[in-house]
């Protein structure tokens, strides 16, 4: 696929869901990966986090209407590997789609090695992580704590979790599809 063919599925996959709710919180999807990213930025992250910032949940995003996909009200099963796949299939980098694909995990990480990291979490939150398996056993967290991009990971998780503020002013989503197209351009 060309750069601006990837562009036009992201902007069309915004355009259709960028508005709906994101599952429980105050926000539309859009908003809440915009915030997202705004953060990364905000924290001085490379390009990559910052991309993989704004799109952590674009697996909510794809298309499917069998009910065995979904998690009741609260999006995609599986959104984080969904989505890091679908970016892998466009020629994001293993660093993209690995912060991407693990947030989840770091959640599970994060409750477990951290309790009160629990009794921070939104009622959505909370409800999400029944679905994605609860927190880690002791041996996962082990092994996820040896990821090459741990690190990373657990900042992508942080700033989720801090998306989802109401009245924010946003940039428009063209200022972070920008860094994409420059990203994937530079990528080739």
């Amino acid at each position: 696929m060309t750069t601006e063919q990837i562009i036009s599925e992201l902007t069309e996959l915004f355009e259709q869901h960028g508005s709906d709710d994101y599952y429980g919180e105050p926000v539309s999807q859009l908003e809440h990966m915009l915030q997202s990213a705004m953060l990364a930025e905000r924290a001085g992250a490379d390009d990559e986090t910052i991309i993989a910032a704004f799109l952590h949940d674009i697996g909510h995003l794809l298309p499917s209407d069998l009910a065995e996909d979904h998690m009741d009200d609260y999006g995609r099963v599986d959104h984080e590997k969904l989505g890091a796949d679908w970016l892998r299939e466009r020629g994001f980098s293993e660093k993209v789609a690995q912060l991407i694909e693990h947030h989840v995990n770091a959640k599970r990480y994060l409750t477990f090695k951290h309790p009160a990291y629990f009794d921070k979490l939104s009622e959505a939150s909370l409800k999400t992580l029944e679905f994605q398996g609860g927190p880690m056993s002791a041996n996962e967290a082990q092994a996820f704590e040896n990821n090459p991009y741990f690190r990373g990971i657990l900042q992508v998780r942080g700033w989720d979790e801090l998306a989802k503020e109401t009245d924010l002013k946003m940039p428009p989503v063209g200022k972070y599809l920008e860094i994409t197209r420059n990203y994937l351009e530079r990528s080739k």
